[in-house]
């Protein structure tokens, strides 16, 4: 069962393209032998497209309540997020500058993939190595102090919106996963186990929180793509608490469901793929015609075959996963794609 009483949100600037498709994986679902479906969050956009959008039309009504004019965020080189918060930036009418992670700020990467977008949409981009991103957050108060230096008003963006206001993205879309679920089931859901990559803990909070507050019969499982359970499970726990604590003023004061992270998945690490990965990646798309990408969804994706493998109940009888986007991480990668083909 879920509740059907609204959620009263906060101001939000419509920007993704929702809802977006719950599509069944017929021949996927046939050959691992569970009921599986897409939720094609992919499909928010275009070159505005994935998860994050969901998050950032919380955000972005923020900033401009806040009187900002540049928003300031961080993420890799190839950062879904700060390519989304670039382009929603410049829809809204405000500025943005991000921090990007790689090896030698002296020779950055070519602008391919998010690069190329963020700089299509005029993001003002600041190079800063592993180690001095592990200090982001004195990172954005220099380049804040800067911006303010030179009359801007700044708004900083966490890494990948993971904020107790951007979970509102992902509990709204719980929300529309209940309605696509009802229609399915004709009635009370079914149980059903949600899985979703978990990168910086935003979407996964998101779909806990949703499925606590419409008391939803779903397992919420994130794979994580970077770090380790431990790590996620605190900061997932963090942002779950902090949303009740400044976001939710109903009944419910604290998050009520465990936080259940499928680690052993992560590989090389973040960004960095293997054979297996990218293999995965191409005989989804031959077989079902959608394509994940090797980050986020692709890490996830395999990660749920191995466990699928290990067993099949793993996951119970109904599957869905969320496809977060990413798409653009490909072409960069390409020479890697084009060895397993």
């Amino acid at each position: 069962m879920h509740d059907t009483a609204p959620l009263k949100y906060p101001e939000r600037i419509e920007l993704a393209r929702i809802p977006t498709p719950l599509q069944k994986m017929t021949r996927l679902g046939r050959k691992l032998g569970v009921e599986v479906f897409f939720k094609r969050d992919d499909l928010t956009g275009s070159a505005l497209s994935g998860n994050k959008i969901r998050k950032l039309e919380f955000i972005l009504a923020d900033a401009r309540t806040n009187g900002a004019d540049t928003v300031l965020t961080c993420g890799g080189a190839q950062s879904n997020h700060c390519r989304a918060t670039a382009l929603a930036a410049a829809r809204v009418g405000l500025e943005s500058l991000l921090l990007l992670r790689t090896p030698d700020p002296d020779h950055p990467p070519a602008p391919d993939g998010n690069i190329l977008l963020d700089r299509m949409a005029g993001a003002e981009i600041v190079w800063v190595t592993p180690e001095e991103y592990q200090q982001r957050d004195v990172l954005f108060q220099r380049e804040a102090d800067r911006l303010r230096a030179a009359g801007k008003k700044p708004y900083i963006i966490p890494e990948g919106g993971s904020t107790a206001l951007g979970a509102w993205g992902y509990v709204r879309a719980m929300a529309e996963l209940a309605a696509d679920l009802t229609a399915i089931d004709g009635g009370p859901v079914k149980p059903t186990t949600v899985i979703s990559a978990t990168g910086s803990g935003g979407t996964t909070a998101g779909l806990l929180l949703g499925a606590q507050l419409l008391n939803l019969d779903v397992r919420v499982a994130g794979v994580n793509v970077c770090n380790d359970r431990d790590y996620f499970v605190q900061v997932i726990s963090g942002i779950c608490t902090d949303f009740f604590k400044t976001q939710f003023k109903g009944g419910a004061t604290k998050p009520a469901r465990p936080v259940e992270i499928i680690d052993g998945y992560v590989g090389r690490g973040y960004a960095l793929s293997r054979p297996e990965e990218l293999r995965a990646i191409c005989e989804l798309a031959r077989l079902e015609g959608v394509v994940l990408d090797p980050v986020y969804t692709g890490k996830a994706f395999f990660g749920m075959l191995a466990e699928l493998e290990k067993n099949r109940h793993a996951f119970g009888s109904r599957i869905v996963f969320y496809h977060t986007g990413g798409l653009f991480g490909l072409f960069p990668i390409f020479e890697q794609v084009a060895t397993v083909l």
